[in-house]
């Protein structure tokens, strides 16, 4: 009766491990190439699928074929004749699948010489060049221009874009699914990937190396803008990062140097860069690269204490700030704009 009830359970289950597959976050998966690097992943893809369905299709069809052909029939009293060695057979077995990986290595290998760059800035004039840093658990975005961002990197769509890749503490991986493949960023070591997104939007990416208990939240944005506005965009930050900040939200101001808050984070080139910089961080999407950043409360439990949001991070907590200072804080932190709140991504 037990087994009958566990049998019942299968096809549930495997409905279940189906459906899975569309869980998965909006713009974070490789089955919808939105770059030249993702387009040659997934065509590698479906390529290794092709030679894989010919394979089990050949192999199936000799196996049922032996299976119903020479199975032993009522009457046969003696083996069959026993046959050992066939040069044209084994000489068959061992072409074809060397002429099968041949036709996977080819674009493979050409495609990781065209994806996977060397990290030198003289060989990329033509492109946008962002060197990438990881954190425990932040992304850290210096541009050419003299500028830093944190989380939220820009690049302007239709072009080739090259990623210095490093990291500050542990291992961590550089993954924007829908742009292209993943790169390691390795303390010590520079890595370079290239990545170009056909049409503006914003792009989800991931850490994809387990590089300490907040992993699964260590996540980031590419957001991808016409050249015009991106050039504008860079003029902005560019703007800020010359002029004194402290215009908007005075008493905030106040309170985020008192509260030692710019000993970590930088704003319009002042402050330190030990932890992301918020000069434009009115305009993101998401707190701490996951979380709702509209949502006030969660922002000044973040302050307050950052370990119960995204457990191992570096940012110290605050439980003794006042709630005034942090009320007037919050205030200060979504006046820092660049590109403004009626632009739309």
């Amino acid at each position: 009766m037990m087994r009958k009830q566990i049998w019942r359970l299968v096809p549930v289950a495997l409905m279940l491990f189906l459906l899975s597959g569309c869980l998965g976050e909006e713009n974070l998966t490789a089955l919808d190439p939105k770059g030249p690097a993702a387009q040659w992943i997934y065509d590698n893809m479906l390529l290794s699928i092709a030679v894989m369905t010919f394979v089990s299709i050949v192999v199936f069809v000799i196996f049922f074929l032996v299976i119903f052909k020479f199975r032993r029939k009522d009457g046969d009293e003696e083996l069959p004749k026993q046959v050992h060695g066939n040069t044209a057979m084994e000489i068959t077995w061992t072409v074809i699948p060397i002429i099968l990986l041949i036709i996977l290595f080819i674009p493979t290998v050409t495609g990781t010489f065209d994806f996977h760059v060397n990290a030198d800035p003289s060989e990329h004039e033509d492109a946008v060049y962002i060197k990438v840093t990881g954190h425990q658990y932040w992304w850290q975005f210096d541009y050419e221009e003299g500028f830093t961002a944190g989380q939220e990197v820009y690049i302007p769509a239709g072009e080739d874009v090259v990623f210095e890749l490093n990291a500050e503490d542990v291992i961590h991986s550089f993954w924007v699914p829908a742009l292209g493949g993943k790169i390691d960023n390795i303390p010590g070591v520079t890595n370079a990937l290239t990545l170009n997104a056909d049409e503006p939007g914003v792009y989800k990416g991931k850490c994809a190396e387990l590089c300490g208990p907040s992993h699964a939240l260590m996540d980031f944005k590419v957001i991808a803008l016409e050249r015009d506005e991106y050039d504008a965009w860079v003029e902005d930050m560019l703007a800020v990062e010359q002029e004194a900040t402290a215009a908007n939200a005075e008493a905030g101001y106040e309170a985020f140097q008192e509260n030692a808050c710019i000993s970590c984070h930088a704003i319009g080139g002042q402050g330190m860069a030990t932890g992301p910089a918020l000069t434009n961080f009115g305009d993101r999407q998401t707190l701490a690269g996951v979380y709702d950043i509209d949502d006030d409360e969660l922002l000044k439990e973040w302050i307050r204490d950052p370990q119960s949001l995204k457990q191992g991070n570096n940012m110290p907590a605050h439980p003794d700030i006042s709630d005034e200072d942090l009320d007037a804080i919050v205030e200060y932190l979504r006046s820092l704009q660049v590109r403004g709140a009626d632009q739309e991504y």
